[in-house]
């Protein structure tokens, strides 16, 4: 036995105790003690999981004699004993972790029937097809989670019944017919199949639905939502064990699932949907099609009221739009769980910002813990630029908001497949409904169409969970499985056809039709207000084009963080690049770099009107010279064939001469080799001539009569005198553009901080440097010693073994990469307390990265133009996190 308290009645726990209880455990004890209509029962802790899985998958000594106290403590409530052939009691187990994973772990319900209870339960109500159809549900649902049979097969079976009888719906089975086929198919292939009879005992049954339960915690798609959703795999899930109420005692009774505000819109209404005479996975499997919750205002309006007043109730109490299991059992309401609703980033919005003006939460708990980056980034979803009639074949419910275009497939496999053969392959997942196994195939997509399933359906949830454009119970869709095609009003389309869909109002087109990004107004737009209004780290942009520069300005970007130049040397300039690499002598050299400076000269004429005053920083030329070459295998084919067949070709000379100028470029790591600053030592006509574009720019900018503050960043310095001898050099070019223009602007040089030695030597660069900007691409790749482009090979099985918490080219890594970047930031601010600090690496546009950037006093951070709402975001709920808990 052991001290430790393992087995909670609902009346002992309450909404804190989440940890420990779970989520839905504890909001089961809190509905319990606010008084309720929760059917009694008690929860296993995720510390028992969590030992459990530690002990090889076996229960701890003592815990099923604490269980059965519990169990006798519900049977007292209830005047009912488990397994008593008279007046039986059945429950339901369910798992329940710390964060919501709906759908991704096991359930059983109706625990506790058998041959006994059976008999017991048709004697008490009288109504034998209730009885059989509970016990249909529980052989099925107990043989599949708990024994391993898959529930397709009983589906199948059940289905033949149905087509035999001319059933259309599973309520038009007879009561005899669901007993035959439970007592001589369901039970006899039990046998066959596994070798063992379906377990009579109750209690067995009891200890094998709560291991199941706590296996599933491991199961693929936990584990897929787990690593999706950034949730640890240490916490372990609670074991709910809860009284049964049921939904399919006639048609008095039934079963819904409904949010106290439409999860989709956040509009403040209920929304959901419920079934009569049902147990709760017909809602939410798809199988039928539910009626809208509105509906039962009509059907009982006193159950109706009843219920809106619990949830108006429940909504005021977690100050949260909440999600809402219920039963109705011969016209009397129960609630089975509640919970924080998922919803999309659009609802997120609305909700956090509405119930700022209702009073419910201040606007720091909007922004902190109502709507996340990643929900906010669905509301930059595109539309359509246009909504063709003629396009249209296909109408359904509007699950998750957002146009998406793609290729038709069929099941998940196959599009799981297809994104792994074809990365970013745009595709739409059609299916009569979803489950918990497709979430592989729903994440491979842009989009889901299901013809079966409401908005309460699994479909819709992971929709709204993961921002994926999505409709559901789009009856007038037929998909034939053998043929792989999609039928629709007369339109019979292919797999692999392209489609357009619409989640925001359900409609279906035929082809590609163009989207276009949305904008920031109403409620994003007021939350983005807040948002800037809290934080205290600026945001730039990184942009190499007048183009980027004004979508990066228009999305709210402070500056330019990163300005990329060799960019500027692509395209129709590549044979000027060519030629100046290839010179032979410093003034053909010079010659090629003249004809470029112009062209880079309008190119930054272009960004900095584009920027209107904003600080632009422009990196200088940072990767090898060979990068503007062709590749030695092209060219050595090309010689060799023009030897072969055209020995005269006055092409063959030039294509030796560039075979050789990349042979004599050749590095065994060109990473760490001839680039950066060591390439403006060693051919310094190239920089200086960027570094006379931009002046010279900057002054014609400023003569229009806009203001312009370029700030040029020399890349790659481990050691301070490289920074000093560049600098000293580009210094006379930028005094001598600025005298020959007749100008003075206001630019500054500072550097780029990506190796290691340059971050622990920062008092000493600090001094020559008016800036520092991170580049944590690259001090990643040098702090850890890894290539990011051969790191996919082993990274996703370190993460897996644990070996690395999560992938440090995605998220700084602050104990190495950011203990390095802390303590280059306290030493230049002892020896330059004005020297601005930056990140423009790809860990700017990252949350958790942008949350440590403003815990070690940078000034602002700069990502991709799109990622720069996100960026505003994460730095004001950085800024109120911290304020709140303290520098962690």
């Amino acid at each position: 036995m052991t001290d430790k308290k393992r087995v909670y009645l609902f009346e002992e726990g309450n909404a804190t105790m989440r940890d420990l209880l779970g989520g839905k455990g504890a909001n089961l004890a809190e509905m319990t003690n606010i008084g309720l209509p929760v059917p009694p029962g008690f929860t296993v802790t995720t510390e028992v999981c969590i030992d459990y899985i530690k002990q090889g998958k076996k229960m701890s000594a003592g815990l099923m004699d604490e269980i059965k106290d519990a169990l006798a403590k519900v049977e007292e409530k209830m005047g009912r004993e488990l397994g008593d052939p008279a007046k039986p009691l059945l429950v339901s187990v369910r798992s329940g972790a710390k964060f919501s994973m709906p759908g991704m772990m096991d359930t059983i319900l109706n625990l506790g029937l058998n041959k006994a209870t059976i008999d017991g339960i048709i004697k008490e109500t009288n109504n034998p097809r209730f009885v059989w159809d509970a016990y249909r549900r529980f052989v099925m649902m107990f043989s599949d989670v708990a024994m391993g049979l898959s529930k397709e097969k009983f589906e199948h079976k059940f289905t033949e019944l149905k087509t035999k009888l001319g059933a259309k719906q599973d309520t038009d089975v007879s009561a005899d017919d669901l007993r035959k086929l439970v007592t001589e198919t369901f039970l006899p292939m039990v046998k066959s199949e596994l070798g063992r009879e379906f377990p009579e005992d109750p209690m067995e049954q009891l200890e094998l639905a709560i291991k199941a339960v706590f296996d599933s915690w491991d199961n693929p798609r936990a584990i897929l939502y787990r690593n999706k959703e950034k949730i640890s795999h240490d916490l372990g899930t609670a074991v709910n064990v809860q009284t049964m109420v049921f939904g399919n005692m006639g048609e008095d009774s039934g079963t819904g699932v409904a949010f106290t505000r439409n999860a989709a819109t956040g509009e403040k209404k209920l929304y959901g949907e419920y079934l009569m005479n049902a147990q709760g996975e017909d809602v939410v499997a798809g199988v039928r099609t539910p009626m809208d919750i509105q509906e039962l205002a009509n059907q009982n309006p006193e159950i109706y009221k009843q219920f809106a007043d619990i949830a108006q109730r429940l909504e005021n109490h977690y100050r949260d739009m909440q999600d809402i299991e219920f039963t109705i059992q011969q016209g009397r309401l129960f609630i089975l769980q509640c919970r924080s609703g998922k919803r999309t980033g659009m609802a997120a919005v609305r909700v956090a910002v509405e119930m700022v003006k209702e009073g419910l939460i201040t606007k720091e708990e909007a922004i902190k813990g109502r709507v996340s980056p990643e929900q906010l980034e669905q509301t930059m979803h595109p539309r359509f630029k246009s909504k063709p009639a003629d396009k249209v074949i296909a109408k359904g419910m509007n699950a998750g908001p957002g146009a998406a275009v793609g290729k038709i497939v069929l099941d998940s496999e196959t599009a799981v497949e297809i994104a792994q053969k074809n990365p970013g392959e745009p595709l739409i997942l059609v299916r009569e409904e979803t489950n918990p196994d497709d979430l592989g195939g729903m994440l491979a997509s842009k989009g889901v169409l299901t013809s079966r399933g409401g908005r309460t359906s699994h479909a819709a949830l992971v929709a709204r969970q993961f921002g994926i454009p999505t409709i559901c119970g789009c009856n007038e869709i037929k998909i034939n499985h053998q043929t792989r095609t999609v039928s629709a009003n007369g339109t019979i389309l292919k797999e692999g056809d392209w489609i357009s869909i619409d989640g925001s109002d359900g409609t279906v087109y035929t082809g590609q039709l163009p989207t276009e990004p949305p904008t920031e107004s109403g409620e994003v737009g007021e939350m983005m207000k807040w948002a800037d209004g809290f934080r205290k780290l600026g945001v730039r942009a990184n942009a190499d084009t007048p183009e980027q520069a004004a979508e990066a300005v228009e999305l709210g970007a402070e500056g330019i963080g990163l300005c990329r130049t060799e960019h500027m040397f692509l395209g129709d300039r590549v044979p000027l690049v060519q030629k100046m690499i290839l010179a032979e002598n410093e003034a053909d050299r010079q010659s090629a770099l003249d004809a470029l400076l112009p062209l880079q000269r309008e190119d930054f004429v272009g960004i900095f009107k584009a920027m209107e005053g904003k600080p632009v920083t422009v990196r200088l030329i940072d990767p090898p010279l060979h990068e503007f070459l062709p590749s030695e295998s092209e060219l050595i084919e090309e010689v060799v064939t023009l030897r072969i067949k055209e020995p005269n070709s006055p092409r063959l000379p030039e294509a030796e001469k560039m075979l050789a100028a990349v042979r004599g470029m050749h590095e065994a790591n060109p990473m760490l080799g001839l680039r950066g600053c060591r390439l403006s030592i060693y051919m310094p006509g190239i920089v200086q001539m960027q570094v006379a574009a931009i002046i010279g720019a900057a002054c014609e900018v400023k003569k229009s009569g806009m203001d312009v503050h370029p700030e040029i960043m020399i890349p790659l310095i481990g050691h301070v005198n490289e920074l000093t001898w560049v600098k000293s050099r580009l210094e006379k070019t930028a005094q001598e553009t600025m005298k020959a223009e007749g100008c003075d602007v206001d630019y500054k040089f500072g550097t780029m901080i990506e190796i290691p030695r340059a971050a622990l030597t920062a008092d000493k660069v600090a001094a020559e440097a008016s800036f520092f900007s991170f580049g944590t691409n690259d001090l990643t790749q040098m702090t850890y010693g890894i290539s990011r482009d051969d790191a996919g090979k082993f990274m996703r099985l370190y993460i897996d073994e644990k070996i690395f918490p999560g992938d440090p080219t995605e998220s700084i890594d602050r104990d190495g990469v950011g203990k390095l970047m802390k303590m280059c930031v306290e030493d230049a601010k002892k020896v330059n307390p004005t020297i601005k600090l930056g990140i423009c690496g790809e860990h700017g546009g990252d949350p958790n990265s942008i949350e440590f950037c403003h815990m070690i006093g940078l000034n602002y951070v700069s990502c991709s133009p799109k990622r720069v709402p996100i960026a505003r975001y994460a730095a004001a709920q950085a800024n109120i996190t911290l304020e709140v808990d303290g520098d962690k």
